[in-house]
C-alpha cells in the first residue's frame, strides 16, 4: 500500500509540474502578444468644427447654422428661395425657387472652395411632388458629372408656407 501512495504522490506532482509548466508558457505568450508593435497605428485628430452663416440675421433669428464643416466634411442646412432679410422669393413658382435654392447652396460651396461635383448626399423636400418631377431635369443642368446619393421627399408643409422646395447637402471635400 506504501508503494501504491508513492506512486500515486509521484504522478500527481508530475502531474502538478506539467500543469505548472503551462501555465508559465502560457502567461510568457501572453507577454510576448502584449509587447508588440500595433500593425498600424490610426491617430484620430480632435477637429474643430467650422460653422457658416450665409445670412446671419435670419439664421440668428431662426437658430441655425447654413453649413458646418469638421474635417473634410461638410454639412449644409436646407436652402428655401429667401432674400437676404428671410422673405420668401418666386411664390407660388417651384422651378424659380428651386433655382434660387441651387444658388445659394453654390455660393455656400464656394466659401468651402468646392463644387457640386463634391457633392455626395442631396436631400429634396417639396409640398408638390408631381410639380417638383416636372422641374426636376433642371439638376442635370447643376449635377455635370454624378448626381449624388440623397432622398425626394413630399412633406406636408416647410418653414414657412410659401417655401415649395428645401434642398439639403452634405458635401465631401477633397484633399
Amino acid at each position: 500500500m506504501k508503494k501504491l501512495t508513492k506512486q500515486y504522490n509521484q504522478l500527481a506532482l508530475i502531474l502538478i509540474l506539467f500543469a505548472l509548466n503551462f501555465t508559465i508558457i502560457g502567461c510568457e505568450q501572453k507577454e510576448k502578444e502584449s509587447e508588440k508593435e500595433p500593425q498600424e497605428e490610426i491617430i484620430a485628430a480632435s477637429e474643430k468644427p467650422e460653422f457658416f452663416l450665409l445670412r446671419p440675421e435670419v439664421e440668428k433669428a431662426y437658430g441655425y447654422s447654413h453649413a458646418v464643416k469638421i474635417g473634410n466634411n461638410i454639412t449644409i442646412s436646407g436652402a428655401v428661395s429667401m432674400d437676404d432679410e428671410g422673405n420668401p422669393t418666386a411664390v407660388g413658382d417651384l422651378g424659380e425657387q428651386m433655382k434660387n435654392c441651387y444658388a445659394d447652396l453654390e455660393k455656400i460651396l464656394k466659401h468651402y472652395g468646392c463644387t457640386f461635383n463634391d457633392v455626395v448626399v442631396e436631400n429634396i423636400f417639396t409640398t408638390n411632388m408631381p410639380l417638383f418631377l416636372e422641374n426636376a431635369g433642371y439638376r442635370n443642368s447643376i449635377y455635370t458629372k454624378h448626381f449624388p446619393a440623397g432622398s425626394w421627399l413630399g412633406v406636408k408643409e416647410l418653414a414657412v408656407p410659401e417655401f415649395m422646395i428645401e434642398i439639403e447637402l452634405e458635401v465631401h471635400k477633397p484633399e
